[in-house]
């Protein structure tokens, strides 16, 4: 048995000389997704629950649709919430995805725990969704060798079991650790292969990346191919007041009114006019990303994706 790559030998299709590289979550419509693969967009995402309060797409099912739809961009998860799906199963899912796009997928995961009812309906305990996390992901490692695997874990037990054709990408595709909390930031520094966190200010973003060099170092892990991706949504408006009622309508209808919406807005979204965000995705840049998911949110968001392309990507020394 070959086993899989080391961390610290890991080319993730995820880190370039681009810098910073833009990234969306992947529109709805195929004609959409089109137009920002040929404007230049570095990567596709899409996320999505099971039985969540609010209905959204299956994330695995929307993968195999974007890989369809697209034909050299990199697609993917952003997040799947890895502990709701039996390794076995989802390992061979991706890897026939990554056969299908050609070696173009990345898998954001996630442990999930803000709606319960997702845990509920895939009759896994919520109080385990960390330590299957853990499990898991060394596991489907193991499967993309396209080798017999036996494990006898806390969670999964299989002997000989073998998932195969491997991927097309050696190793399988990149695993990039999303979160918010300093146990995902252990985990992205002992498992992944990147970090993706949302809601965070470019200030907490800095001191996550503080935390993963050194708990990486802590371990003897390099980090010279590790990808640093950020989560982050966009009102863009060329009225200030506009782009900040789209922003607050959007924000309270997901995460619920509050006193301190606005502050929170302030810290970990991009709001207002092209200057203005331009100026916000430079602190992310200067905080440590290289490599932005961007969700663009109010009335028109595949015209903010594509100013956002077009205009201020250049400006933050990327390129088309």
């Amino acid at each position: 048995m070959s086993g899989p790559a080391p961390l610290s030998a890991r080319r993730s299709l995820l880190t370039s000389d681009l810098r910073p590289a833009m990234g969306f979550v992947a529109p709805s419509h195929a004609d959409d997704v089109a137009e920002l693969e040929a404007l230049g967009a570095s990567s596709l995402w899409v996320g999505g629950h099971i039985a969540s309060r609010n209905p959204t797409p299956e994330p695995m099912v929307w993968l195999a649709r974007l890989v369809e739809q697209t034909s050299h961009v990199v697609v993917g998860t952003a997040t799947l919430l890895l502990p709701l799906y039996p390794p076995a199963i989802v390992a061979k899912q991706i890897a026939d995805l990554d056969r299908a796009g050609n070696g173009r997928l990345a898998i954001g995961i996630g442990v999930g725990g803000e709606y319960a009812s997702d845990f509920d309906a895939c009759e896994v305990p919520i109080g385990e969704r960390g330590s299957r996390t853990d499990e898991v992901i060394p596991l489907l490692r193991e499967f993309w060798t396209a080798d017999p695997v036996s494990h006898n874990g806390r969670h999964h037990q299989y002997v000989d079991v073998r998932i195969h054709p491997a991927p097309t990408q050696p190793g399988g595709p990149p695993i990039v650790i999303t979160g918010r909390q300093p146990v995902a930031m252990r985990r992205a520094a002992t498992l992944g292969d990147g970090w993706m966190p949302y809601l965070y200010s470019p200030a907490r973003y800095s001191r996550s990346v503080e935390t993963i060099r050194t708990e990486a170092e802590r371990i003897g892990r390099g980090l010279n191919e590790f990808a640093w991706l950020a989560y982050v949504f966009i009102s863009l408006d060329d009225d200030e007041s506009r782009a900040r009622t789209a922003a607050l309508q959007f924000f309270g209808g997901t995460y619920g009114q509050n006193d301190s919406m606005a502050d929170m807005l302030d810290r970990v979204a991009c709001v207002g006019t092209m200057s203005q965000v331009t100026a916000r995705l430079a602190e992310f840049v200067a905080a440590g990303v290289d490599h932005f998911v961007l969700a663009p949110i109010g009335a028109e968001p595949q015209n903010a994706a594509r100013r956002l392309l077009t205009e201020v990507l250049p400006q933050l020394g990327g390129r088309r």
